[in-house]
This record gives C-alpha cells, structure tokens and sequence, in this order.
C-alpha cells in the first residue's frame, strides 16, 4: 500500500545527514529527472534576481536563494523530518516509535516539485520549490513529471492520496489502481482548509501506529472507523470528517483496533 502526502512551503533548515545522493531516493526511475529538476534550479539560483521574481520571493525570503544554491551540497534530513506546518505538525514524526516510522518509510511517500514523490525517510535538503512554479529550461512541472511518476506508482495500490490537487497533477495514480482520494469536511459534507491539514496529519499518523499494511482502500476504511474516525467511502473518494480528529484515534491506533 502507499500513502501520498503533500510537502509543505515551510521546511526544517540545516540536517545532520550526508548531502543527496539521488540514487538512495525511492522510485528510482526518477533518477534523470531529478537531476535534471535541480539542475535547472542551480543554474537559476546564479541568477538571484530572476529567482527572486520567478519564486514570488519576499525580501524575507531572499535567504532561499542561497539555500537553493546549495541544495546538492547542503546537509540532508528525513523528508518526513524535513516538512513543518499544520499536517506534518499532526503527524510528529519526531515522536513516532520505530515501528511507526519503519512502516512510514514502507508505505509512505511525499510529493515534491522538485524531486518528485520520495519516502518518508528518504534523506532530502531544504529547498524552496513548489508545483505551481516554472524553472526555465524545464518543461512546466506537470509536463517534466507527471507521466514518468505514473509509471512509479504502478503496482503501489491501494493506495491513499491525501495530496492536494496541484500535486495530485505531477503524478497521478494509474486509473486501474485501487485507490481514493482523501478529502476532508465537516458534518455538512463541506470542504475544510486548516482542518483538512490537521485531520490529514492525524489521520497519516493512526495509520503508522497502527502498523498493518492493507490489502484493498475497503480494508483501510473498516480499520479507520475501528480507530475512531467517521469516514465514507464514495467512489474514487473518501470523506473523512473533522470531528476525526479526537484524541481517542491514537489510544484507539495504538492499542491494534485495526479490524
């Protein structure tokens, strides 16, 4: 199974791991486009004004461009480490046991814009790129990776997409795939934003407590309700409702009330 999440605008800096090294990312298929995808944001990175302006970058932010200057150099975290923000902030990674993120660095993966989907733990630096951007000499992100990820995520299902939709575009999940995209609302059926996130990141980290690696989407839902949470299934979606996030989802996760 594989769980997809979002990346963040907001990242860890600094790390204590070796700079990347792209051939131990996970679907390395992606390997060319990869380096290409830095490739291209290294070569605009000598050009800080034109970074600046392409990024939407505040005089806050100038400081990116440095980091991005030295994303093949820079020291590396855990992706899963690397994010911050309101999901990431749910999930605590940092808190997890070992099992927990064993089974996050099986079963999980982050979407970038400029690395493409990576694991969990996959060791990745800081860097400042998001989906809606355009490096110039690359083609526009959805063109550079789409199609290549598809073809990666072939055999991953079931699987859970918890993306947002301008991420769910560098990379689809093949239509014959079991798979359900995950969105969140309130009791009203209707579509949540600060909620989403943190509904997402409690969802993510029930999951990784609990440990099971299922079979089909219907397996995961029966085991989501178990543990708690009020979700639905409809189609190609599932609907998991705010009040899912309660604290008795991890005592509930914790404790193996997976079936």
């Amino acid at each position: 199974m594989l769980v997809l999440l979002p990346p963040s605008e907001t990242k860890r800096p600094g790390g204590s791991g070796d700079p990347l090294r792209l051939a131990e990312l996970v679907f390395p298929g992606l390997g060319p486009l990869r380096a290409e995808a830095i490739g291209a944001l290294a070569e605009l990175a000598r050009r800080p004004e034109e970074m600046a302006r392409i990024l939407k970058l505040s005089q806050r932010q100038l400081r990116e461009i440095d980091v991005n200057a030295a994303v093949s150099d820079s020291a590396t975290l855990p992706a899963v480490d690397r994010f911050t923000g309101v999901l990431y902030d749910a999930l605590d990674a940092g808190s997890l046991t070992g099992d927990a993120r064993a089974w996050l660095a099986e079963n999980a993966a982050i979407q970038t814009a400029l690395f493409g989907p990576v694991g969990a733990l996959d060791p990745i630096p800081a860097f400042r790129l998001s989906a809606g951007h355009r490096l110039p000499g690359l083609a526009p992100l959805k063109r550079h990776w789409a199609a290549a990820t598809s073809v990666e995520l072939e055999g991953c299902g079931p699987v859970l997409d918890l993306r947002s939709e301008a991420y769910r575009a560098l990379g689809p999940v093949p239509a014959d795939e079991d798979q359900a995209y995950v969105r969140v609302v309130n009791g009203d059926g209707r579509a949540l934003n600060h909620f989403n996130k943190q509904t997402k990141g409690v969802f993510a980290r029930a999951l990784a407590l609990a440990g099971e690696r299922f079979d089909t989407v219907d397996a995961i839902v029966e085991w989501a309700r178990s543990a708690g949470f009020v979700i639905s299934r409809e189609g190609d979606e599932l609907l998991l409702t705010e009040e899912s996030t309660v604290p008795d989802a991890e005592i509930f996760a914790i404790a193996g009330r997976s079936r």
